[in-house]
């Protein structure tokens, strides 16, 4: 594969958002401290935070006296350098975020999408009225929003705006950057969920104390956002991480996607809902008519003791195990972070089962320090790690940017973050 060589340029921006990430991590800091972190030269550092309070992005938070010397100055991200709307769109709903530049969540609304409509028409105007209602709230300005990072279902080319395929919508090759950019009037940068999850995950949870991770997200899809040495794994086309479609069963259950046995087809809610109609076809959780309803009933079911969705549960939690094993044997992982709705309300039940199978899966050399566990990021991580990826579009355009993070129109997709 013909990757592209890093220019003193890439280097130089990298160097600035290390600045960023060390900011994001300790809050208020000297300059020694951001040079301790990140190991850049304290020369370097005092550089580019220059070049950081230029642009407004850094503002000096307070000056603080030494018993000897001269005073020092620590910097924090100035939060009202502009406000970023993160968004989640889903097959059930659309989550919009406005957060100010220190990815602090200010407002948020949700508008709930009909699971068996879905033209893109119909879709975006679910994305505008949800962020309608979130900038229309505590005050928030629509000329303050410098930017909105949209995640969406399936397979995502960012460096196009395309949204090439998302099986449950049949939706193929949808323009869904410039439409949004037409109806928002503002700069759009479109992504996948599973990268917008690993990146969160990356900045504001175990990224903070590992380089290395998968963060699987369950819901409607299932699926992994892969980071290897603190690098993001995108793959030639923006795929990597599809692990919902990597095979569980030979000649399985039939899949969205049209193939027979993948991991979705188990673990994703559908999968669910088959693996209880097989325990008990007439379960009243069965009769649930939307999926985040069937999902709340099984957990109100499991927390009265419910013989069925016991059984559920043991089931999946058995398929999980499997699938992870297959994940950390493939990458040498140690650090495997849930997330996702389908997490929130089942985890309690399917992780410590999991952790407890996993070593029936996993190389007994692979097994040291790996740790399961529930995503800790607060909010929507999915809409935050949007928000991330849409600070990081509006950095590029003040040359403070990242270029490793992500693709710009007519260039190849690449992974470290």
């Amino acid at each position: 594969m013909n990757v592209p060589r890093q220019t003193s340029r890439d280097l130089r921006n990298e160097s600035r958002f290390e600045v960023l990430h060390a900011l994001f991590a300790l809050g208020p800091s000297t300059r020694q401290e951001i040079s301790r972190r990140t190991g850049l030269s304290p020369a370097t550092v005092a550089t580019l935070v220059t070049q950081f309070l230029a642009e407004g992005v850094l503002r000096i938070a307070t000056v603080e006296q030494n018993t000897v010397g001269r005073p020092y100055e620590r910097l924090t991200i100035d939060p009202d350098r502009g406000r970023i709307l993160g968004i989640d769109v889903a097959e059930t709903y659309v989550d919009a975020t406005v957060y100010d530049v220190t990815l602090q969540p200010l407002a948020q609304h949700q508008v709930a999408l009909d699971e068996h409509e879905s033209g893109p028409a119909y879709v975006v105007d679910g994305i505008v009225r949800a962020v309608d209602a979130a900038v229309g709230a505590d005050g928030i300005k629509r000329d303050q929003i410098i930017g909105a990072g949209v995640s969406m279902p399936g397979q995502v080319r960012p460096d196009a705006g395309v949204s090439v395929f998302a099986p449950n919508w049949d939706w193929h090759d949808v323009t869904i950057e410039a439409l949004l950019a037409e109806r928002l009037g503002l700069p759009v940068y479109v992504d996948n969920p599973l990268k917008a999850v690993a990146l969160s995950e990356l900045w504001f949870g175990v990224g903070r104390v590992t380089k290395s991770m998968a963060v699987v997200n369950l819901g409607t899809g299932v699926g992994a956002g892969i980071v290897i040495d603190r690098s993001l794994l995108r793959g030639e086309a923006n795929n990597a991480g599809e692990w919902g479609h990597t095979l569980l069963q030979l000649d399985g259950r039939r899949c969205r996607c049209g193939r027979l046995g993948c991991v979705e087809a188990y673990l994703g809610v559908q999968g669910l809902q088959t693996t209880l109609s097989e325990i008990d076809q007439d379960h009243a959780a069965l009769r649930e008519p939307q999926q985040r309803g069937f999902v709340d009933a099984v957990a109100d079911g499991l927390a009265r003791g419910d013989s069925a969705l016991d059984e559920l549960a043991r089931r999946t939690s058995h398929y999980l195990a499997a699938s992870l094993g297959d994940l950390v044997n493939l990458l040498n992982i140690a650090h495997i972070t849930l997330t996702g709705w389908t997490t929130a309300a089942l985890g309690d039940w399917l992780i410590p089962a999991v952790r407890a199978e996993l070593p029936d899966h996993v190389l007994p050399g692979s097994l040291p320090n790996l740790t399961v566990e529930a995503s800790r990021v607060p909010g929507n991580p999915v809409a935050l790690g949007m928000a991330a990826f849409s600070l990081e579009r509006f950095l590029g355009t003040l040359g403070l940017a990242s270029p490793a993070s992500i693709p710009s129109p007519g260039r190849r997709l690449r992974s470290p973050v």
